[in-house]
This record gives C-alpha cells, sequence and structure tokens, in this order.
C-alpha cells in the first residue's frame, strides 16, 4: 500500500512539472488585432540611445510645454513649446509673448533661431514640409498657420478664435501633413474628430471621419503622417490606435495592441518605417506608460525604445516624434519640458 501511494505521488508530480512547462494556448478564432498583441512578445528592444547634453540651451532658459518637433532639409530641428503657458482651461485670451517655435542645430544642439511671439494661445502640432516650410496648429486660436523657414507668415486657415466643423473652420485642430504637391491633410481634432484635405493653396476639398470607433471613425484625431505612396496614418488618441487610409481617405488598416499603447505623435522616416510615441494613459497618479515605437508599414513593430520617467532617455508624456535623414529620432515631451535626441546604437 505504501510503495502504491508512493507511486501516486511521484505520477502526480512528473504529471505537474510537464504542465507547468506547457505553455497556455492562445484561444481560437483571434482578430488581426490580437496577432499584432501575440507579435509583441518578439519585439526587438533599446537599439537606440539619448544623446546626453542635447540641445544646448541658452543659460537661464527652460523650455515650455514641448508639443510639435519636425526636421527640416538640413537636419536642423524646428521645436513647437508653450513657452511658460500650460493646458488650462478655459484657455487665456491673449497670446504667449514670449518666442514659441525654435530651431535647432541638430549635430550640435546650438539655438539657431527663435521666433513665434505674440501669436499663439496654445501651440500644438508642428510640420516641416518639402520646401521647408513650417507648418503650425494652435488648439486655442483653433487656427492652422504656415510660415516661411524663417517666421514669414505665408497662409493662415480658419476663423481666428471662432470653433466650426465646416471648410473654413477647426475645432482645435492638432496636426497638419503636407502631401509632395502640397496638398494638405489636418487632423481636427479635439472636438470635431475628423480629417480635411486641402489644395495647396488652402481651398477645402473633402473630408471624413465622424465620432466613434468604427474604421474611418475616430475618438481625438491627434497625430498625422504620409508616407511615399500618399497613405495617410493617423495616430487615434482616445480609441488607442493608429488607423492607416489611402490619400482619399478609403479605410486601409487599423493597428491596435498593448505594445502600442495610445498613439499620440507619428512620422515616417525615409527608410519607409513608421515613427510612433506612445504617451501613454495619463493616470492620477504614477507609474504609467511612454516609449517610442517603431513600425514597418505592414503594422508590424520592430524596434521599442523609452519608458516612463524624468531620466535622459525617459518621457513624462511623449507627445510627438520626428526622423532625420540620418536616421536620429526627435522626442518632445510635454510634462517633461524637454525635446531629447536618440539615435542608433
Amino acid at each position: 500500500m505504501k510503495k502504491f501511494m508512493l507511486y501516486l505521488v511521484l505520477l502526480f508530480a512528473i504529471s505537474t512539472a510537464a504542465l507547468a512547462q506547457t505553455p497556455l494556448q492562445a484561444p481560437s478564432g483571434s482578430s488581426s488585432q490580437n496577432s499584432l498583441t501575440a507579435q509583441d512578445k518578439n519585439i526587438s528592444r533599446g537599439h537606440y540611445r539619448v544623446v546626453h547634453g542635447w540641445p544646448l540651451l541658452p543659460d537661464g532658459f527652460i523650455l515650455g510645454q514641448g508639443t510639435g518637433v519636425d526636421v527640416d532639409s538640413h537636419d536642423n530641428v524646428f521645436v513647437f513649446h508653450r513657452a511658460g503657458r500650460v493646458w488650462a482651461e478655459p484657455f487665456p485670451g491673449e497670446p504667449i509673448q514670449s518666442p514659441t517655435i525654435m530651431l535647432f542645430d541638430g549635430k550640435t544642439g546650438k539655438l539657431l533661431a527663435s521666433w513665434g511671439e505674440k501669436i499663439f494661445i496654445m501651440p500644438h502640432g508642428l510640420t516641416v514640409d518639402r520646401q521647408d516650410n513650417v507648418w503650425v496648429t494652435d488648439v486655442g486660436r483653433h487656427q492652422v498657420f504656415k510660415f516661411s523657414h524663417d517666421g514669414k507668415l505665408l497662409l493662415t486657415l480658419g476663423e481666428r478664435d471662432v470653433p466650426g466643423a465646416d471648410g473654413s473652420h477647426f475645432n482645435r485642430p492638432t496636426d497638419v501633413a503636407v502631401s509632395p504637391d502640397g496638398t494638405f491633410y489636418v487632423s481636427d481634432g479635439y472636438r470635431n474628430t475628423r480629417v480635411a484635405k486641402f489644395s495647396a493653396e488652402g481651398r477645402f476639398l473633402f473630408e471624413w471621419g465622424k465620432k466613434g470607433a468604427g474604421p474611418g471613425e475616430f475618438d481625438l484625431p491627434h497625430g498625422i503622417a504620409l508616407d511615399t505612396q500618399g497613405r495617410v496614418y493617423v495616430c487615434d488618441r482616445s480609441n488607442a490606435r493608429v488607423q492607416v487610409f489611402d490619400a482619399t481617405g478609403k479605410f486601409i488598416s487599423e493597428w491596435k495592441s498593448q505594445e502600442l499603447g495610445r498613439p499620440y505623435g507619428i512620422t515616417i522616416g525615409v527608410d519607409r518605417y513608421v515613427y510612433v510615441v506612445d504617451g501613454g494613459d495619463q493616470p492620477a497618479t504614477s507609474p504609467d506608460r511612454a516609449r517610442a515605437l517603431k513600425i514597418d508599414q505592414t503594422g508590424k513593430i520592430m524596434d521599442s525604445f523609452g519608458s516612463f520617467g524624468n531620466y535622459d532617455g525617459q518621457f513624462n508624456l511623449a507627445h510627438d516624434i520626428a526622423v532625420d535623414k540620418n536616421g536620429a529620432v526627435y522626442i518632445i515631451d510635454t510634462r517633461g519640458m524637454r525635446v531629447q535626441k536618440f539615435i542608433k546604437q
């Protein structure tokens, strides 16, 4: 009897050990969205390192809440920040008195120029087009602006301080993406939940989107970018996904996964990879999540770097991202009030 009991104990131990080493099977019928989550476990990580001491800010100067970043044809870096103002509603009525647009040398970090004072209420998105024009959105003014590289105003869209949802009005627009032919798209935005396309001269062409979670619907379209084939990538922030469309607004695909997180900003590198920043969920208390992601054009995440925090290489609220011709990545951190440069290692 004792031998029989000992045999049962040994059989149970062996069976338990074998079961512990057998992975659980995923439920059958997983959607493509869930399959993206499954591939997250195989993502390469940490192939970028932060460049300490970049940029070189003037003595006594602190960058404000940074919201937009992009690079020009010389790989110099434009930054859009709130210069001491913070997001608090209702927004102030007076424009920010200090310069809000800064240009840094991409290599050295030296400040090359600053402008944009006494114009904006609440700076948000910034984009540099192929002619080195600078496009910005002001969610406080409900307007989109186009400037020359040195700050001369070239075009204004939207009626100042008047929100709306038609071809000549915005309601807190967030970002701009410019095509090679000069036509451009505006993600609009915090209230209108749509994407609008305009001619190079600023004439309204068409729009798509409404509030919702289905294909082609949005809940805060926050960032926008175009690839070389004219496809439109939109950070659908509150739906925690990236949606991909053709140039006419026809839905192509959705990227959504735990690893992708909550996309805030997006850009396409010269290597044709899609770069996204996950701004986290902004809970009332820490910890949160923050990172940058490198994704191929099928939606497969190739690399992930950065984390939540205040140290170099970390982010408090990663808000926008840019990539230069050499592959250096620039990330603007709104709550951290800084811009950081990352290079491959």
